[in-house]
């Protein structure tokens, strides 16, 4: 016999399972009241967006911003002399060349994003609070270096819900943990719902996606009654945010494994887009398979999206050699540039806020005068921002003529995390949320919106 596909709605599924006796009459209001409840339905934000959605690419360890976005020649000039703190400036490893119409200098390093660089706007004015990973990792995430706090996407899945209810909100891909591990994606204190859900690229990125019950409806009606006895036996247990999570993960599952499938599903790309990617046709790895998916999954709805490159080891933390920046650079840039490029021949980009980060920079000197590799450098360093209503082929701030100071308009993180909420229309005074007495923000009590990069 032929099986039909079940296209009934939670409220639906509820009503069957009363019908049915399944459940006492009497607790059918509590039940509608509960499936009514949406935490992820999408919110208006504060004012007209520029964005509808972010992806994020973090490149861990800390790159080198004089070796790749920040070109000094002084510094070139200046190899192996003394500076002024006694030690010894170092030349970068790697040349510089205009790109585009707008002239901007990119290194070697990343050729294939320099040809995209007239939709780039590059902030060389970037300042963390802390110079160790961990911290600056928190930092670049969460807006504090010192106490575990709100992910920005869970902030900005908490401000303004998800298009597509059948997927998270907030996702992260991740083929290795980075430095401060879960917590770069956890809501802490905001809903559990808001917690970012780690893809990590293989054959199955998804573990238990295709579903074991033997119908949808019948999977609908086992979830119904799953989550009414969940959310009777969460009373008076509102403050474990690991329980809520649990309960709430049942539902997401369950969205997911209708439409997970299809978005992770490579299949019908195009040889064309694969090889812009440069990704071989069947591979699940590399982040060219990342920026690919990103790409998919933002298209679907998903408000905020994270690739994160490697891991805690292996990373741009290069004390030895930034000569090791040379594989990671290769690995992300031209899947990076094809991210841009697919994005704008779609239409995307102008609705997709594109963030390239690393969580600070590294030092323009060294205590010895023949050292190949550099140190953590938090009070100066490279991002950059493309699309969502960022002004192209534009730089903005600047540092002295070595790297090491910030020279003019400095962009802290607080100044970043405001600036891209409010290309998604959300005040970033007026996000917030009220936890221990006090009503916390991405921001804390700082931050300014760069208007100049604005377009």
């Amino acid at each position: 016999m032929n099986e039909s596909r079940c296209t009934c709605t939670r409220r639906h599924a509820i009503r069957s399972l009363v019908g049915g006796s399944m459940l006492l009459p009497g607790i059918l209001t509590e039940l509608l009241a509960a499936a009514e409840a949406d935490p992820l339905a999408p919110k208006p934000p504060h004012f007209p967006a520029r964005a509808k959605r972010v992806i994020f690419l973090f490149m861990t360890g800390g790159a080198s911003h004089v070796d790749t976005f920040d070109p000094k020649p002084k510094l070139f000039a200046d190899h192996g002399k003394k500076y002024k703190n006694g030690r010894y400036l170092i030349r970068p490893r790697f040349t510089f060349k205009p790109y585009g119409k707008s002239g901007i200098e990119v290194s070697e390093l990343f050729p294939h994003v320099g040809e995209c660089v007239d939709d780039i706007c590059v902030i060389r004015s970037m300042r963390n609070d802390h110079g160790d990973h961990f911290e600056a990792t928190l930092g670049i995430h969460t807006g504090s270096v010192t106490f575990t706090r709100p992910s920005m996407g869970s902030w900005i899945s908490y401000g303004l819900g998800t298009e597509n209810r059948n997927l998270p909100s907030f996702v992260v891909i991740a083929p290795h943990l980075p430095y401060a591990g879960g917590q770069v994606w956890s809501s802490d204190f905001l809903p559990a719902c808001h917690q970012g859900v780690r893809i990590v690229p293989g054959p199955e990125p998804i573990p238990h996606m295709t579903p074991r019950t033997p119908s949808a409806e019948l999977q609908e009606m086992e979830l119904g009654l799953i989550e009414f006895f969940n959310r009777r036996h969460l009373a008076g247990r509102e403050h474990d945010a690991a329980l809520a999570a649990r309960i709430k993960s049942f539902e997401v599952a369950f969205g997911m494994q209708k439409e997970a499938p299809e978005a992770f599903d490579l299949s019908q790309e195009s040889d064309a887009t694969l090889e812009m990617y440069g990704l071989e046709r069947g591979s699940t790895q590399g982040f060219a398979w990342q920026c690919l998916v990103a790409r998919r999954l933002a298209e679907r709805g998903v408000r905020f999206i994270e690739l994160i490159d490697t891991g805690a080891s292996n990373n741009w933390d290069a004390h030895g050699d930034i000569a090791t920046h040379i594989p990671l650079a290769r690995n992300v840039d031209r899947p990076i540039a094809a991210l841009l490029k697919d994005l704008k021949q779609r239409g995307m980009l102008d609705e997709t806020l594109v963030v390239w980060t690393t969580e600070f920079g590294r030092t323009p000197f060294h205590e010895k005068p023949d050292a190949k590799g550099r140190e953590h450098h938090a009070r100066a360093y490279s991002s950059w921002l493309a699309g969502g209503g960022v002004k192209g082929g534009m730089v903005y701030g600047e540092t002295d003529e070595y790297g090491i100071e910030i020279a003019a308009n400095e962009m802290h993180i607080h100044d970043f995390h405001a600036t891209i909420l409010h290309l998604l229309g959300l005040d970033h005074t007026r996000l917030t949320y009220r936890h221990a007495g006090r009503d916390f923000r991405l921001t804390d009590v700082a931050g300014r919106v760069i208007r100049e990069i604005l377009a």
